[in-house]
């Protein structure tokens, strides 16, 4: 099938962003720029409705092709408008499976562009994260973004992994390599992340979790610890819990 014109192109993303204003309102927008610090525009639109017209789009245009695809979410991105970007994302995390290797600098400059949780949490575990489970060899990458100077970048590659972690499955290996050279690092959003994935991945994998933990409780910081261990059985959670707060009190 042959890629589509870019002006038709182009016109679908000026249609998402009617869609996307529409569901927007004044009063949102101004809360969720000041909560996010967010130097992009907000129109206000809640997850949930940009997520339905990332869904509607798909149902509409079944026939994106990959290149296609690129070009709209490329057009919806260049436009520095918050809920643009999520939809962009969320393009992507519906159409995972026109993606591949090649397309690692697109996904690498959105995740550099990002600069907020709210849009590289949407698409790390995701679309990155599909690519990883898929293709061993974007490990080498993941590899590369774990030492990034970007800790926007550093949070990618842990949460890249956690959905595999979260079922029961997953790279815990490459993950507690990432956390641990990470672990003393003072950015909130590191420490938070590492929590995150720990906390997941002990709801099927407790004794992994816990056998990770235990030896570096002292060294981690307490946000990490607590996420951690919050659904950990209530006698190792307490054992970590007591043990970080001795480490803080030595």
């Amino acid at each position: 099938m042959s890629p589509r014109p870019k002006d038709s192109l182009r016109a679908l993303a000026a249609e998402i962003d009617r869609a996307l204003r529409a569901e927007g309102t004044p009063e949102r927008a101004v809360q969720e720029k000041r909560y996010l610090k967010s130097a992009l525009e907000h129109v206000g639109v809640p997850v949930p409705s940009v997520r339905a017209i990332a869904k509607r789009v798909r149902r509409e245009h079944p026939d994106l092709t990959h290149d296609d695809l690129v070009a709209l979410v490329e057009a919806l991105w260049d436009e520095p408008v918050h809920e643009r970007r999520l939809a962009a994302i969320e393009l992507l995390n519906l159409h995972v499976d026109r993606l591949g290797p090649e397309d690692v600098p697109l996904l690498e400059r959105f995740l550099r562009e990002s600069r907020t949780w709210a849009l590289v949490d949407a698409l790390a575990p995701q679309a990155v994260g599909t690519l990883v489970t898929r293709h061993p060899a974007f490990g080498a990458t993941l590899d590369r973004w774990a030492r990034d100077p970007d800790f926007w970048i550093r949070r990618a590659a842990l949460l890249a992994l956690l959905v595999p972690l979260r079922t029961g499955g997953g790279d815990f290996e490459r993950f507690g390599r990432y956390a641990d050279a990470m672990l003393e690092e003072r950015e909130f959003f590191i420490r938070k992340a590492i929590g995150r994935v720990l906390r997941d991945a002990s709801k099927k994998q407790p004794e992994r979790v816990i056998a990770w933990l235990t030896p570096r409780v002292r060294r981690a910081a307490g946000l990490t610890v607590r996420e951690a261990v919050k659904h950990l059985p209530p006698s190792e959670r307490e054992a970590l819990l007591a043990a970080r707060g001795k480490a803080t009190a030595d």
